[in-house]
């Protein structure tokens, strides 16, 4: 009730004596007890949603990092089983002599 008066430039008392209505209505307002809201608050459904973002996040980039460890080990596999196959074939790879000066 005091920042309603403060914003009409009234003092609280003043108010309190200029509109008796307003100001009970206001005290039996602040008298009554706030129910309980039932289900959860949009704040609620938004911090669940954060959470289940980042556990999925989480899941992802884990999945990434396994993904790029595959990756890495068969450009290995590979690298070994061309160099075995030269090896049988009798290739000689072009990048083996030394370079020209």
């Amino acid at each position: 009730m005091l920042m309603l008066a403060r914003r009409l430039d009234l003092t609280n008392t003043t108010f309190r004596r200029r509109y008796p209505d307003i100001a009970r209505e206001i005290a039996d307002h602040r008298a009554t007890p706030v129910d309980p809201r039932s289900g959860p608050t949009a704040h609620d459904r938004l911090v669940a949603r954060n959470a289940k973002l980042r556990r999925r996040n989480r899941e992802l980039t884990a999945q990434l990092a396994l993904a790029a460890d595959q990756i890495q080990n068969l450009a290995l596999r590979n690298e070994r089983l061309q160099e075995a196959l030269e090896e049988t074939s009798n290739v000689t790879s072009i990048n083996s002599r030394a370079p020209r000066r």
